[in-house]
């Protein structure tokens, strides 16, 4: 049980992600002074939609140079801190083409390095990780293995590998590494959010988002002969970035914690949207399994991918983190609503 005192800095790490930005503007709104490391400093544009937040805003925030895979690179960033939100690691689940070095050594590596740092920082109590629910299950067909089949925070992904659904065994890997490296020592707790599919408005104008591209390829007609069938569990950007805040400032708090809020389909998304903007080319049917099956390799899926997920429906118990840390959900039609304005606005998706 680790209070953390509010005036201290906060550290960041991976400022400038999709979901990191979220949580260094809500830090800021609050008046902390945040501290987030990027990957190269002269690179001023990357960040630059951060650095207009701080100005806004009653906080303070202050940028570090850091790299996953440099050891001793976020110790500067880290005197003094007494909570680190570690969410920087790589999100990638099609056209992987190493997956050895694009995901699995980044987010391995990458938490090692960053809780080495920890263990040496004597200020820190307290270490909030991004994980996924990716690290809970690794096909949606596991869903038949579970007990009432509905996925807790009790299961663990056991079925990725680096051969087959990398992504996933790269956050089960990172996630197993930081609990064995919590329970060594007794100076700092280790508090993890595994949240589901990521959407919501970005804060910047980058597209390199895995979520930011699903969006781009249901309003540019990629699926307009149909979406694959089979419930996801979606979550707010801006709910992921509130429970990583609560889980660090929340004394009693402990544990993994599911962070989704709400089962649906691709077909679901794509009805939201069509009913702001009916002139988009948007799926309106499933399209037959064996169908997506055929076409799977031309979209960067895998066959084997398609037979283990297609059709199944994901069913997530997000009692525990509204338990734990009282966390209340953002309806997902608001989410998606606001994903797509914010898209349109910002210039990424165009009007056809």
């Amino acid at each position: 049980m680790k209070a953390i005192d509010r005036t201290k800095p906060v550290l960041v790490t991976g400022g400038t992600g999709y979901l990191a930005s979220w949580i260094v503007r809500q830090l800021l709104d609050q008046g902390f002074e945040v501290r987030t490391t990027v990957r190269n400093l002269v690179q001023k544009d990357k960040f630059a939609h951060l650095t207009e937040l701080a100005v806004k805003s009653k906080g303070i925030l202050q940028f570090f140079e850091a790299d996953l895979l440099k050891k001793g690179s976020f110790a500067e960033a880290m005197t003094g801190c007494e909570l680190v939100i570690h969410t920087a690691s790589p999100f990638k689940i099609s056209g992987i083409k190493n997956a050895q070095k694009e995901l699995i050594e980044p987010a391995l590596e990458g938490t090692r390095n960053v809780l080495d740092s920890v263990n040496a920082m004597e200020s820190v109590k307290r270490v909030v990780l991004t994980s996924s629910v990716a690290a809970i299950f690794g096909d949606a067909c596991d869903i038949q293995n579970t007990k009432k089949g509905i996925f807790t925070e009790e299961y663990w992904n056991t079925t990725s590998s680096t051969e087959h659904q990398p992504y996933p065994y790269s956050k089960v890997l990172a996630e197993k590494l930081a609990w064995a490296m919590a329970e060594k020592q007794s100076r700092w707790d280790l508090l993890v959010i595994n949240p589901g599919f990521i959407l919501g408005p970005s804060l910047s104008k980058r597209t390199d988002s895995t979520s930011i591209e699903i969006m781009i390829q249901l309003a540019t007609g990629k699926f307009k002969t149909g979406v694959p069938s089979g419930n996801m569990s979606f979550v707010d950007v801006r709910d992921v970035a509130k429970a990583h805040i609560l889980a660090g400032f929340t004394p009693n708090a402990s544990g993994r914690h599911i962070c989704t809020s709400a089962d649906k389909s691709f077909l679901d998304l794509a009805n939201v949207i069509r009913a702001d903007y009916p002139e988009f080319p948007l799926p309106k049917k499933f399209v037959p399994k064996w169908l997506f099956s055929l076409i799977a390799p031309l979209v960067g899926f895998t066959r084997k991918y398609v037979k283990l997920n297609v059709g199944f429906d994901l069913v997530m118990d997000n009692s525990y983190i509204k338990r734990d840390l009282g966390m209340e959900f953002i309806p997902f039609e608001q989410t998606i609503a606001n994903h797509f304005k914010q898209l349109l606005a910002d210039g990424i998706i165009q009007k056809p």
